[in-house]
């Protein structure tokens, strides 16, 4: 069960990006020729919804499973490297690529939670997760990190430039704060 769980998160990494885009794009495509013919597009139901869901659960873990094979990374590498060189569809495969790798890849950015003063007259202060420490790379100096603050009952969030004298490191499990905030903080954390 657990090899099944891990083809199905790396079938994740590969297809939630690329599904996106797609849908993304298809969307602009219908809404375009739509607009252009003045016709609506009709969706014919193809077959049961549990067998739709069934096939994609299939194909993620078999994406999964190709996905885990060291020469498949190489293909899905190039593949990835290439679509990112594609004008319009970069602006849309990067960031979901990069935001589903932050959830579930090997590289999780939300692995460092912190409360942040977010207004230290009132005492004010926020959870959230150190996503970079070292932010000269876009001219801000090393005394600020970047720190995610994400949102209840969204998987929206924020991201706050603050002085790294107003974060403080909280000594608990990245996914139980993730799942306490995510939950409006009704969630119980486990000790």
């Amino acid at each position: 069960m657990k090899k099944l769980l891990r083809y199905f998160v790396q079938g994740l990494i590969i297809m939630v990006p690329a599904g996106v885009t797609v849908l993304i794009l298809a969307k602009i495509f219908f809404w375009i020729k739509g607009w252009f013919a003045q016709m609506e597009v009709i969706v014919h139901p193809v077959a049961d919804p549990f067998i739709i869901i069934g096939l994609v659960f299939v194909v993620i873990i078999l994406a999964g499973i190709f996905g885990s094979n060291v020469i498949a990374q190489l293909f899905l590498n190039e593949s990835s490297r290439f679509i990112e060189k594609i004008p319009v569809i970069r602006h849309i495969y990067s960031p979901v690529k990069d935001f589903t790798g932050a959830f579930l890849g090997d590289k999780k950015a939300f692995n460092r939670p912190v409360l942040v003063f977010t207004n230290k007259a009132s005492e004010v202060r926020e959870i959230g997760f150190i996503t970079d420490d070292d932010l000269h790379e876009i001219g801000i100096g090393k005394e600020y990190v970047a720190v995610y603050i994400p949102m209840s009952y969204s998987i929206s969030g924020r991201l706050l430039i603050v002085p790294a004298s107003n974060v403080s490191p909280m000594e608990a499990n990245a996914a139980d704060v993730m799942k306490f905030v995510v939950s409006g903080g009704v969630s119980e954390v486990d000790e």
